[in-house]
């Protein structure tokens, strides 16, 4: 077992963190002692506006995207404010006490829009550390913590984490407290942020406000439910997030406009019922985001694929699994094999969506070629005998679509390719190549799989998913059932994932441990443990 790592820039920001996790947990306060006034912003707001916290998101090399929401009763419908608009105003600086000021702006909360902001903010210095805040009337905001992408051609080394399914009901979000005592550059979050059942269907650690997410006002809730967490609050303060949902965040395994009980007279979801519901979902996920306004959804679309230059280290070709597949095969069963899985109109990504990919992935410039995405990519067979099995709504219900990726990355030559997964809620470490069943083939990249924050509990100590696992998987090359996160350290020599686990989730405060290490060298595909 590798021990926890250390590195030089978590030992130098560690006072920072420690004043930041003072400001998160205590509500409106300043960071430090001596710091400079917030010029003061008009009309008044009842209470404390600023319980949901802080957040940045989306660097670019000259800019961050800032994030908060107005709610001092968070779990109201309309989050405690009048209904009106309100301004907000913002500062960034050099220093966690705002005596060096470097951009300060203005933004309006608008009923409309839960009273959320978020505030492009440019004209920054690539891969420089900045503090924020804001204030609403006499309120001030807790300071957060962000940090801009490198410059193109430059290739400094990037520190990353990412992370997926968070349930309220199974567990407290511990991982996320160690996530950001580690001041990670960026947080890449891959889905299943929060989830939409009612209130006691999950577990009993927590409950959940309220029933099954449908109308805005029950998504707006559960979001303000869920960023009350001192935790996730305390992360949010600390790193800017890269987002991408799963299905969670609308409807357990829904595809496009076909909601989860559509088929099979599982339910009574109608198209367009389904459609107003997933119009309410997306909204409240922007409105919950620190997404840019760009991205703010019409009608039931919002378009979350997107792609990060971190200078010449890595290039992040961030994905949306969800929005544009085709539905299942085989009535997502699990396991169950067949010409379907091949079928080339199906499509996990939808035509534009891919056509996009192959374009970032050719332009790249940098030396790993990243995909943050939500669902398992390799396959993954549980069925002994020639039987191909499978995760009907992971990307072997797509075969074709999972195809195309890996022959564009063989046949043009794209290096050091690294997809990067959520949804499962154990890690896995895979290997990729074009053709699974021949483990003799050309090997194309790896696949790191994180384990779940708090989904499905505290999970087991085995390292054995079972001996048809090993067998059927022969591209597996690690697997563990407790919760956590990966954290990554990329340069242009070599790509490092720690697995990163806790042992409990159902109760607070479990420490944090490495689990396993993997290293791939640059140039050299498939991954060596360390």
């Amino acid at each position: 077992m590798t021990p926890p790592r250390t590195t030089s820039a978590n030992s130098l920001k560690r006072r920072g963190f420690l004043g930041i996790a003072g400001a998160a947990g205590a509500g409106a306060v300043l960071l430090g002692t001596g710091a400079a006034p917030v010029a003061a912003a008009p009309g008044r707001v009842p209470g404390d506006p600023f319980q949901l916290g802080v957040a940045s998101g989306d660097p670019l090399p000259d800019g961050v995207v800032l994030w908060t929401r107005l709610a001092p009763k968070p779990l109201d419908d309309d989050g405690g404010m009048p209904r009106r608009p309100v301004a907000v105003r913002w500062e960034v600086a050099l220093d966690e006490r705002f005596r060096k000021i470097v951009r300060r702006g203005v933004e309006h909360a608008v009923p409309a829009e839960a009273h959320t902001v978020h505030a492009d903010v440019r004209g920054l210095r690539p891969h420089h550390e900045y503090y924020y805040r804001f204030r609403a009337g006499d309120a001030v905001s807790p300071v957060g913590r962000t940090r801009t992408a490198p410059a193109p051609g430059t290739a400094p080394t990037v520190d990353f984490a990412f992370a997926s399914c968070a349930n309220w009901e199974q567990g407290h979000f511990t991982a996320y407290r160690h996530m950001a005592e580690e001041r990670p550059d960026v947080v890449f979050h891959l889905g299943d942020y929060l989830y939409e059942y009612a209130a006691g269907v999950n577990g009993k650690v927590r409950t959940h406000h309220g029933d099954e997410m449908n109308t805005l006002a029950e998504y707006r809730a559960r979001h303000a439910q869920y960023k009350t967490d001192p935790d996730l609050r305390l992360l949010h303060a600390t790193a800017p997030f890269v987002v991408t949902w799963d299905d969670h965040e609308t409807d357990n395994n829904y595809a496009d406009l076909s909601p989860e009980n559509s088929d099979a007279g599982q339910g009574n979801d109608t198209t367009a019922r389904f459609a107003a519901r997933r119009r309410a979902a997306y909204q409240a996920y922007w409105e919950h985001m620190p997404l840019r306004r760009l991205r703010k959804p019409v009608d039931t679309e919002l378009p979350l694929y997107r792609r990060l230059e971190f200078g010449a280290t890595a290039t992040f070709s961030v994905l949306d699994t969800r929005q544009y597949r085709t539905n299942q095969p085989y009535g997502d069963k699990w396991q169950v094999s067949g010409p379907e899985q091949w079928d080339p109109k199906a499509t996990i990504l939808g035509g534009e969506q891919h056509a996009w990919l192959e374009r970032s992935l050719s332009r790249s410039r940098s030396t790993w070629n990243v995909l943050p995405q939500q669902i398992y990519f390799a396959n993954w067979d549980a069925v002994a005998g020639p039987d191909d099995g499978g995760y009907n709504d992971g990307w072997d219900g797509y075969r074709a679509s999972r195809d195309r990726v890996l022959g564009y990355v063989e046949e043009r030559g794209i290096d050091n390719f690294v997809v990067l997964t959520g949804d499962v809620h154990n890690n896995w470490t895979n290997d990729l190549r074009r053709d699974f069943e021949r483990p003799e083939t050309r090997l194309l990249g790896s696949e790191f799989v994180t384990t779940s924050i708090t989904s499905g509990g505290d999970g087991s100590a085995t390292h054995d998913p079972g001996q048809v696992y090993w067998d059927e998987n022969p591209h597996t090359k690690y697997y563990s059932s407790r919760r956590g996160y990966v954290s990554c350290t990329v340069s242009k020599e070599q790509y490092t994932a720690d697995y990163r686990v806790v042992d409990y989730v159902t109760r607070p405060g479990a420490p944090v441990r490495t689990d396993k290490s993997f290293v791939i060298e640059a140039g050299v595909p498939g991954v060596q443990a360390v």
